[in-house]
């Protein structure tokens, strides 16, 4: 099975290889082995440091099954970043030479190998640079007067994490570039691993950071099907789990090439009804996927890029346009190396037109890119058309700049461990180590030549700078980053998230942040519902029930309203509850004030109608004194409804029941006397009667008196054990106070009522017996309808009373006296006034005694 297919199994056999032995300085017989000539570039130099690149990369890795000889596999597209950063290693090396500050008398040297993004060629070059040979030899160095003081690289995190397993093992330094992954970080499996890029989880959290300040809390996640994205797919995870952003899918892309898994990955994103994803891949497996979905014509999605794919070129192509315009993600912190540009023309030069620039004879560079065989002398008038612009274009270079901090982070390194005096040192009791025969250096800390402090935490991890890129359609049709923000974790809060929302652009041209979200917010006034069985990010909005609010979007739940407030009906604030009595001031106050204070004035006029005609017979007749009674009686009755309206006082909440049960108690007794004098003075003038002794106005008025007293010994009894009181009912009507009274005893308020319908009910029966009695002007038929009324009025108040609340209960007990008050003095009265001034010849004791009527009794 080719190499490029079992990886992981080389790279574990490897493993269980050099831990069993120890490196041997000596030369072995197996160093002499035919080489496999290895793809790189080499230079002498008293220490070496080695470096690992993805030059060049397969376009696809098909799938074998194992079933047939596979193919074969080679590198055949040349990446001309990867190539930009090996230049760069070269450029750093070269330039520490000419330093007679740093490393003097230090020549460094390389040995460069080209991965082919390929786990297995990677641990070959390594252990090229490690045994000294390109046929490697584990556990043998072939070559100790020129130690290997570290190696730059991997870009891939996959395959440096394979590397670090090895180079851990010999306790060798490794400086990446490009790989992020968290678990590199861990000292315990990587010892010796340290990177010039911030770590995966610094990595997570700014993703989550653009991800909240744009409001997308529905995403996606595909990453590619290795190591590298599965361990980055867990740190994103863990830091949305901190978030209220959900996943809607997560999906992975297949390392070796399959249509079948690419089609299912696209008709994933195709039905998802998420708009923002998060891709951690390379642009080698994400570049099937776009290509996919751009011939599915799916558009309209919102692309969040990683480290490895935000600043990629090659994906700037015509057909991808319309899918990748609008992406947003995260790069690595960019700086322009002086001198960098040039040294890249030189060398770029050379590659472009088959030729070499004069080289001093001392120069003991060799490269394996077709430029051994160039005999042709460059000349500087080749054709330029022929070159790539944007290789040159290093102040936008950014893993390039992490190329050139880690080879100087070594320098330094080694620079640190030169000048070391004995006992000052870093390691064990302060000795120093020999720079010749280094296995492990110290951590250094140095500022490069921009100024710029560069440094590695105790996890190896660089400080963490990124900048937010956004890819904009330009123009001429094309695609082309921008830098729109920078995320400094080292900034102090408020100044380490910036970005410029004014200079975005999304897909489609628009300037308007796209939404992504399952569900779309609740504004103020609702409260988020969770839909079983679906992630938190997808709810219903509810409502706010009634003295509940929510100020604020999203909110969880609704906040109760104090004790003295209510809820808007938006549900969004809380306002006063409105205040309520019956108001002298409102309508319904008023009208019921007017009427009282007018009824009152009838039984004052027929009291005085009475008084003026106090000797005519009809008058006299129907017992004048307990009429003058009961009219002043009902003349109160009126009256004393005006105290059930207004604000209720303390005062007036004890006068209002207590005024009424006893005036009333009054005007039942003066009608329960009259009927009782009806029925003895009819049967006192029957022969040999009995009932002669108590014709007379003291019967009536013992009557009176005795009725009225037990209601006020009742009403007495309860103002002083438990009276009425104001109070602010808050809880009968929604989003009102209503002062009312509150009876004290509802036991003694029914009671009142029960003793007063009692005497009501006494009326009616004697006065109902003696209906039939003869007379011209039989006053117990009135009486019978008066007593009727009150009590039909008072029946009816009951469930009114209980039915209603705050001035509605006060209207109806107002409405209750009224009405009673006005049928005792209908019934029993308006006869009576309508003989005294409409019939007067009915008015007279011929006519009285005539009919057979009794007189004065």
């Amino acid at each position: 099975v080719q190499q490029t297919l079992a990886s992981k199994m080389i790279s574990e056999m490897l493993l269980l290889l050099l831990l069993s032995a120890t490196v041997s300085e000596n030369t072995q017989p197996g160093c002499n082995l035919q080489s496999l000539k290895p793809k790189g570039v080499a230079k002498h130099g008293d220490i070496i440091i080695g470096g690992i690149f993805p030059v060049k990369v397969m376009d696809f890795v098909t799938e074998n099954l194992f079933m047939e000889k596979p193919e074969p596999q080679s590198c055949k597209r040349f990446v001309l970043r990867a190539y930009r950063w090996l230049q760069t290693m070269i450029f750093a090396i070269e330039e520490i030479n000419q330093n007679s500050k740093l490393l003097p008398n230090i020549t460094l040297g390389y040995r460069i190998y080209d991965t082919c993004r390929q786990v297995s060629q990677a641990l070959e070059g390594t252990m090229w640079m490690i045994t000294g040979k390109e046929e490697p030899i584990p556990n043998y160095r072939c070559e100790p007067h020129s130690p290997l003081a570290a190696i730059i690289g991997e870009a891939l995190s996959g395959i440096t994490m394979s590397v670090a397993r090895l180079l851990g093992v010999y306790s060798y330094p490794q400086i990446s570039y490009s790989s992020t992954v968290d678990l590199l970080s861990d000292k315990h499996q990587f010892p010796s691993f340290f990177r010039t890029i911030p770590s995966g989880i610094l990595q997570a959290h700014s993703l989550v950071r653009l991800l909240r300040h744009f409001g997308w809390t529905w995403v996606g996640i595909v990453a590619v099907d290795n190591d590298f994205g599965e361990l980055a797919t867990q740190s994103l995870k863990q830091e949305l789990d901190k978030t209220h952003i959900c996943i809607g899918f997560s999906e992975t892309l297949p390392t070796i090439y399959s249509p079948e898994r690419i089609h299912l990955v696209a008709e994933v994103i195709k039905r998802s009804t998420v708009n923002s994803i998060v891709v951690i891949s390379s642009e080698t497996y994400f570049f099937p996927l776009a290509k996919e979905l751009t011939g599915q014509n799916v558009t309209g999605r919102i692309w969040v890029a990683t480290l490895d794919w935000s600043t990629s070129s090659s994906l700037f192509q015509h057909d991808q346009v319309s899918l990748l315009t609008g992406t947003i993600g995260i790069a690595t912190h960019k700086s322009d190396i002086p001198g960098l540009k040039d040294f890249l023309l030189k060398n770029f030069w050379e590659e472009a037109f088959v030729c070499t620039w004069p080289r001093n004879v001392t120069d003991q560079t060799t490269a394996v890119y077709d430029l051994g065989d160039a005999i042709k002398l460059c000349t500087g008038k080749e054709d330029v058309n022929k070159l790539n612009i944007s290789f040159f274009d290093v102040a936008e270079s950014r893993i390039t700049y992490n190329v050139y901090n880690a080879v100087y982070a070594v320098a330094h390194a080694l620079h640190d461990l030169r000048v070391c005096k004995p006992g000052e040192g870093p390691f064990e009791n302060g000795t120093c180590a020999d720079i010749q025969y280094l296995e492990q250096w110290q951590n250094v800390r140095f500022k490069n030549k921009l100024g710029e402090d560069i440094y590695f935490d105790a996890e190896g991890n660089a400080p963490a700078l990124y900048d937010i890129i956004n890819w904009h359609l330009m123009p001429d049709g094309t695609l082309k980053y921008l830098e729109v923000g920078r995320i400094d974790f080292s900034a102090p809060p408020g100044e380490d998230f910036i970005i410029n929302s004014s200079a975005l652009m999304w897909n489609g041209g628009q300037t308007q942040v796209p939404r992504s979200v399952c569900s779309e917010s609740c504004p103020p006034g609702y409260r988020k519902a969770a839909r079983q069985g679906e992630p938190i990010c997808c709810f219903d909005c509810v409502f706010c029930s009634e003295g509940e609010i929510s100020s604020q979007t999203d909110s969880t739940d609704c906040l109760k309203c104090p004790n003295d407030h209510w809820s808007n009906s938006a549900r969004d604030k809380c306002i006063p509850k409105v205040i309520e009595f019956l108001s002298y001031k409102e309508p319904l106050g008023a009208t019921l004030a007017s009427i009282s204070s007018l009824s009152s004035v009838i039984p004052v006029a027929i009291l005085c109608t009475f008084i003026k005609y106090q000797d005519t017979p009809i008058v006299k007749a129907n017992n004048r004194e307990v009429s003058y009674l009961l009219l002043l009686a009902l003349v109160l009755c009126f009256l004393c409804s005006l105290v059930f309206v207004g604000y209720p006082m303390m005062i007036t909440c004890m006068l209002r029941q207590a005024a009424f049960g006893i005036i009333f108690a009054l005007c039942v007794s003066c009608v329960l006397a009259k009927t009782i004098m009806v029925v003895i003075a009819f049967n006192a003038t029957k022969p040999n009667s009995n009932l002669q002794k108590w014709v007379g106005a003291k019967l009536p008025n013992s009557v009176v008196f005795i009725c009225t007293m037990l209601q006020v010994i009742l009403c007495i009894a309860w103002l002083t054990s438990s009276p009425p009181f104001p109070e602010e009912n808050m809880k009968s009507q929604p989003g009102k106070i209503i002062i009312e009274c509150n009876e004290g005893s509802t036991v003694a308020f029914w009671c009142m009522l029960g003793y007063m319908g009692l005497l009501a009910i006494i009326s009616f029966i004697v006065a109902f017996l003696a209906r039939n009695l003869p007379d011209s002007f039989n006053e117990a038929k009135f009486i019978t309808f008066s007593m009727l009324v009150f009590v039909s009025v008072w029946l009816a108040f009951i469930p009114a009373y209980l039915s209603t609340s705050g001035k509605y209960t006060v209207a109806v007990e107002i409405f209750a006296i009224l009405a009673s008050s006005a049928g005792l003095l209908a019934c029993i009265f308006f006869p009576k006034c309508y003989i005294i001034l409409l019939r007067p010849h009915m008015n007279t004791k011929g006519y009285l005694m005539g009919k057979g009527t009794f007189n004065n009794y």
